[in-house]
Parts: structure tokens; sequence; C-alpha cells
């Protein structure tokens, strides 16, 4: 099974995904990592490893995703041999024709317990509203913001003195957790 990882930032989640399939637990391998930012040190952290990358050209939006931008995804993806994508803190709202190139192969890590606190910052989110727990979420993308079928939770709970930043790392924690134990789900649903 090959996996096609898209993101934005750091990698931390790529970095989790890269770990379980080095270590085995993951039966898989990454075979392109795609950034919207040239910046994100996630391309740096696959070509540390090897991986091939590329980049996705969104045609100077800030968060639009255009639609062509999204069929020269799909096309470099199926051009690497994907079988499932997994969005690693991509900051994007993917639609068709992607969803329609990978049906029920995309999946993502949303901070939060949804359906609860979709969008950006989640964790801030939760701190506002003053909900005891929060977490995160490896969910189908379906084409909403953060709407698809829930595959996995892990929950956080929601301390006296947390900051968003104290709460959004130890969110982070869960994440990398649930992420790898989440695809290893998904490979076992597609019977790989």
């Amino acid at each position: 099974m090959r996996l096609g990882i898209l993101g934005s930032g750091s990698g931390t989640n790529m970095q989790a995904i890269l770990d379980g399939v080095a270590d085995g637990s993951i039966p898989a391998e990454i075979a392109l990592v795609m950034s919207d930012n040239p910046q994100g040190y996630i391309l740096e952290r696959a070509k540390k490893a090897g991986i091939p990358t590329a980049l996705i050209d969104c045609r100077g939006f800030k968060s639009k995703y255009p639609e062509e931008a999204q069929a020269e995804t799909a096309e470099t993806l199926r051009a690497a041999g994907v079988d499932l994508v997994c969005l690693a803190g991509f900051m994007r709202l993917v639609k068709a024709p992607l969803l329609e190139s990978f049906p029920e192969r995309i999946i993502n890590i949303h901070p939060a317990l949804l359906p609860a606190f979709p969008g950006l910052q989640a964790w801030r989110q939760a701190l506002e509203a003053g909900v005891p727990e929060t977490g995160c979420t490896v969910h189908y993308v379906d084409g909403g913001m953060d709407t698809g079928p829930v595959i996995l939770q892990g929950k956080v709970p929601v301390l006296a003195g947390d900051t968003p930043d104290s709460l959004h790392e130890r969110i982070l924690e869960q994440e990398h957790r649930i992420y790898p134990e989440a695809i290893r789900m998904v490979l076992a649903r597609l019977g790989i």
C-alpha cells in the first residue's frame, strides 16, 4: 500500500506516520509528500527520509484550493501510485476532482472531537467554550469542513491552567498516537 501525504506545516503527523512505517506497525510505504507551502517543514522532513516531494500550485490563493490545482494534485498522486491519501495539517478544503479520484481513500486528522469544533484552531475553540475535554479525530474526507465519517478519536482533558498552546501540545501527542492506528484500521478495511 502506498500512502500520499498532503500537509501545509511542520509535518509532525507525517513524522508519526513515517515512524509507524519504519517500525513496521503501518504496513505501507510513503510514496509522496505534497505541500501547498514551499516553506513547510514537512517537505524537509520528507527529503531527509528520502521520500519524493512535490509542491501544490494554488495559483496564489491563500486558502482556496482551485479545482485545477486539485486535478493536478490528483494526477501527481496517481502517477506516484498512491492508494490512500492522508491529510496531515493540510489547511485547504478538499473537494472534487481530488475526492472523485480517491473515493473513500482520503483521510484527515482534526484537533477536536468532531462534530464539535470543526475548522481552524479547534483547540482554541474548545478552550473558549469551556468544555471539560476535547481531543482529536481521524475521519474520512467528504468535501465538507471536517464532516466525514469518524474513524478514530483520542480524548484529552482540558485542565484548569490550560493555554491554547498547552492544550494544543497535548492534543498533538494524541494525534501522533491515533493517526498511525487509524491508518492501520483503514488499510485493514481495504483488505491490505
